[in-house]
């Protein structure tokens, strides 16, 4: 079995998949990649399963020595990553030596980056996934993000392997640029001061720098909530954006808590989710509201752009 060892676990790197969904009634978070499409096409580069396991890394990446032969692919935001010191270019399944070494820098551009493994990163999943869920310590390695001199077994898969691609004019649409994020109505909408629904789209707001995977606090001018102040506490969905009681946005990520009692201005729509993995600290955010069909119908476009032929594999 070839095993991946880390000699530089980066800022925050863990392993993830698509998540464990459906376990929100008992209190378990859906989790998985913050940049799922990221995570996707790394699988598919490699001839994996959309949801094998990888690594995400936040903001700076780590060092890892490969202990055996290994195809990888390095997806979502651009890193400066090196294999033995030469450059290792993103949307790429690329080969790795027993004794190599695959360093990655600070993001260029983005937050996150994935590194992902012909086979998929192995070991036991918890509730059918291998994510790993930081609040609550399960999943991953221990729950916990990597450690120096962690090793890390990558599954089995067939030998027979033609190296991929993608089609460089599919790349554009998938690097992690851009300030807008589009939005629907969300539960409490209506109930908002026609004044803050304003505010929420005339305004520029900025990622705050104690944001997390759990949610993405905007900094601008606070918005009022709705009158009476408080709500039953309800489900919280993810990309929703709940509004604090001193007026603060926060974008719900994909470790956040399954309830909430703060109401709900909007919530970002799914084709645009993978978008929230990516923002960084102190970037801007623009907001636009659309229908549930333009959701719909852009959501449908983005799978579609997604083909193996579309993208050239």
């Amino acid at each position: 079995m070839t095993v991946l060892e880390v000699q530089d676990p980066g800022m925050q790197t863990t392993v993830q998949d698509l998540g464990r969904p459906g376990f929100g009634h008992l209190g378990v978070s859906a989790c998985g990649a913050a940049d799922p499409l990221a995570l996707r096409i790394g699988n598919r580069l490699l001839g994996n399963p959309d949801r094998a396991a990888a690594l995400e890394m936040t903001l700076h990446g780590g060092r890892f020595l490969f202990r055996g032969a290994a195809w990888f692919a390095l997806t979502g935001a651009e890193f400066g990553a090196t294999l033995d010191g030469l450059a290792v270019p993103l949307w790429n399944a690329l080969p790795a030596s027993a004794g190599q070494s695959l360093a990655l820098g600070g993001a260029q551009l983005g937050a996150r980056c994935y590194l992902c493994l012909r086979g998929g990163l192995d070991g036991p999943a918890v509730l059918g996934s291998r994510s790993t869920h930081l609040p609550s310590r399960i999943g991953g390695l221990d729950g916990r993000a990597l450690r120096k001199g962690d090793a890390l077994p990558i599954g089995a898969a067939a030998a027979d392997f033609t190296a991929r691609r993608i089609r460089p004019a599919a790349i554009a649409n998938l690097r992690p640029a851009g300030d807008l994020l589009r939005l629907t109505e969300a539960a409490q909408t209506a109930h908002f001061p026609a004044a803050s629904r304003a505010r929420l789209l005339a305004g520029s707001w900025t990622v705050q720098t104690d944001s997390s995977r759990m949610g993405v606090r905007l900094s601008g001018v606070p918005l009022a909530g709705p009158p009476g102040g408080s709500m039953i506490t309800e489900g919280a969905p993810l990309g929703a954006i709940q509004v604090t009681p001193s007026g603060e946005p926060v974008i719900l990520g994909v470790d956040h808590q399954t309830t909430g009692g703060y109401p709900k201005i909007g919530c970002v729509i799914s084709a645009d989710r993978w978008r929230i993995g990516q923002l960084r600290p102190r970037q801007n955010v623009r907001f636009e509201l659309v229908s549930f069909e333009h959701a719909r119908r852009v959501l449908i476009e983005q799978e579609e752009s997604l083909r193996p032929e579309v993208l050239g594999l």
